[in-house]
């Protein structure tokens, strides 16, 4: 049997928040402008993003929940398609509403669901993949009629300046070293809210384009890596973490709030291209036999333009230089938005008009968490 993704659907909240906006949302840490912003985002490249807050109160205005119900509402494979028709529902996302139950079970109970097998992935940016993967083989392998799939994150939450608290290190010049400014204010101006979802039929439309999933490939590098980004621990000095059960122990050595979103930026700047590209890459076009000439669409998911060169070159050595005439992406526009980025990458290409019968799509998502990355390989048919 096969797996076909016949509809996608994004849903970003409110209105897109410029640049020059970004701290009337988020508000400002100790009501003062920010000094590494202006650094960021001329590095990471994003002109909008969407955050689901009230720009007026600082409220959240949608649950991360909530996000992916109306991704998910907005599918149309069919005519006829309700919510309730949905057999499989797997969910993927960094950071869901509650510890527990799973984030699935909550967007099940957003939608009204009864009788709907949902299956919650964790992590960070793969999550959605990882969602998206155990739905195809779920209609792949007949267990499900269909199934959706979705990636969602509310990031913006632990964004806001009550949350914060900011790490920077002021004896580094980040214009000549804007990696390291990762280490303190980068994720305030990276990081944004949206959902995505995507319909998946062992059958291809018969009205409309679809795209059959080829193969999907994850791998992770953990076993030999230490953790790199991460919330809800410390890091220690042996480079071990330190959970959040171990509160008492936390609190004395921690100078950060134990939920904040942080990431060792020396791991990041030396091992995510070459575990996504030099290895994991690699490995994939040797397995699956594929050649540059074969892809007619690159949907890289990066988290920064900062990225986008290195992640060339390193695509580059490792033989499968893909010219950036085939890249299509929406970070510049939309922002960052984690395990939900692929899907809203999807979408806008899949509605686009663009796609011709028989071009293959080549998707990456890279995952600094502790560096899991997955490629996959769609066909438009």
């Amino acid at each position: 049997m096969e797996a076909y993704i016949t509809d996608l659907a994004a849903f970003l909240p409110n209105d897109p928040v410029s640049n020059d906006d970004i701290e009337d949302v988020l508000g400002r840490i100790n009501n003062r402008n920010s000094k590494t912003k202006r650094i960021i985002l001329k590095n990471n490249g994003i002109k909008t993003r969407h955050y689901a807050i009230n720009p007026k109160t600082g409220e959240l205005t949608h649950t991360n929940a909530g996000l992916t119900a109306e991704a998910i509402k907005m599918l149309k494979p069919h005519d006829d398609f309700t919510t309730n028709d949905i057999e499989c529902l797997c969910c993927g996302t960094t950071g869901p509403d509650l510890m527990m139950p799973g984030h699935a079970l909550m967007v099940a109970g957003e939608l009204g669901l009864s009788g709907c097998e949902s299956v919650t992935t964790a992590g960070i940016c793969v999550s959605g993949m990882t969602a998206f993967k155990y739905a195809c083989m779920n209609v792949a392998s007949e267990f499900s009629a269909n199934a959706v799939a979705t990636g969602s994150e509310l990031s913006s939450s632990y964004m806001r300046a009550r949350f914060f608290t900011p790490l920077s290190d002021p004896g580094v010049d980040i214009e000549k070293k804007p990696i390291r400014a990762f280490d303190a204010d980068f994720l305030r101006w990276m990081l944004s809210d949206g959902a995505g979802a995507a319909y998946i039929s062992p059958k291809k439309s018969e009205t409309a384009i679809s795209l059959k999933v080829e193969w999907i490939e994850n791998a992770t590098y953990a076993g030999e890596l230490d953790t790199c980004m991460y919330a809800g621990g410390i890091k220690q000095k042996d480079g071990l973490m330190a959970g959040w059960r171990e509160t008492a122990a936390m609190e004395k050595s921690s100078e950060v709030p134990i939920l904040a979103v942080r990431q060792d930026t020396k791991l990041l700047e030396k091992h995510i291209v070459e575990t996504a590209m030099h290895r994991l890459l690699a490995k994939t076009v040797k397995k699956y036999k594929i050649t540059p000439d074969d892809i007619d669409w690159y949907l890289p998911h990066f988290s920064s333009h900062y990225f986008k060169d290195k992640f060339y070159q390193g695509m580059k050595e490792a033989g499968f230089e893909i010219p950036y005439e085939k890249w299509f992406t929406n970070l510049y526009s939309k922002g960052n938005t984690g395990s939900a980025a692929i899907f809203i990458i999807l979408e806008e290409i899949f509605k686009s008009g663009k796609l011709k019968t028989g071009e293959k799509l080549l998707c990456f998502i890279p995952e600094s968490g502790r560096f899991s990355h997955c490629f996959m390989l769609l066909t438009v048919v």
